[in-house]
């Protein structure tokens, strides 16, 4: 049976009451502090001051508890809209804002299917609005907007890391290695990228984001409306 349906135990109050909303609240505040390599079923017990054999009446393994955390997180994202690409872009801009409060999201998400309650009901709220499109569009255009948001999701996260890890943030990073690019454009061998580079748009993390999400829905609308 799975911990979704797998009934909790009686509570004891003592020596401290323990239930899975608490074991999973813990975890996560021990996930958003320090990562996921801060969690483990040890050090969630430690958070909650109770023996760690007490939680495995509760979660039987750490992948169980992974689940839940992601699960959790999901009563955070729920799309909302009038039509379907509204709630699409209600389910883009939620899931990147519960990534960026609780950075990882990014290395679960993506992975296997995720069933829990929280997660069924907003896959449930994408489908309901588009309801009356032909399944054979709805499946690949939701798989294709969950692939970009994952995509530009684990992309921010990824630099977010690099910057605390180096000390450097985007402007540092350009002037340390602007010199480099101005010698290697100057051999003229890579005319596209540095034409890029200096008439490009030089657009911030939010306007990217925006900018290829509208991309992506303007083509499942052309799709739809096919």
């Amino acid at each position: 049976m799975l911990v979704w349906e797998r009934p909790e135990p009686q509570d004891r109050p003592v020596p401290a009451p323990l239930s899975r909303e608490r074991i999973v609240r813990a975890a996560i505040r021990l996930a958003d502090a320090d990562g996921l390599d801060a969690v483990s079923l040890r050090k969630v017990a430690a958070a909650l001051d109770v023996g760690p054999m007490r939680l495995y009446g509760y979660i039987a393994t750490k992948e169980e508890l992974l689940d839940l955390m992601v699960d959790a997180v999901y009563s955070e994202i729920q799309p909302v809209g009038d039509d379907w690409r509204e709630v699409l872009h209600s389910l883009a801009q939620s899931i990147r804002q519960a990534a960026h409060q609780h950075e990882w999201l990014a290395d679960l998400i993506g992975g296997r299917p995720q069933l829990g309650p929280n997660t069924l009901a907003s896959g449930e709220a994408v489908l309901a609005a588009m309801a009356g499109v032909d399944l054979d569009v709805v499946v690949p255009a939701v798989d294709a907007v969950n692939a970009y948001v994952i995509g530009a999701v684990r992309r921010e996260i990824t630099e977010r890391r690099a910057e605390r890890a180096t000390g450097m943030d985007k402007t540092q990073w350009q002037v340390t290695y602007g010199p480099y690019l101005v010698r290697t454009f100057a051999t003229g061998k890579f005319p596209a990228l540095s034409r890029m580079v200096h008439d490009g748009p030089h657009l911030d993390a939010d306007q990217t984001f925006r900018t290829g999400l509208d991309f992506l829905l303007d083509g499942i609308k052309a799709r739809v409306s096919g």
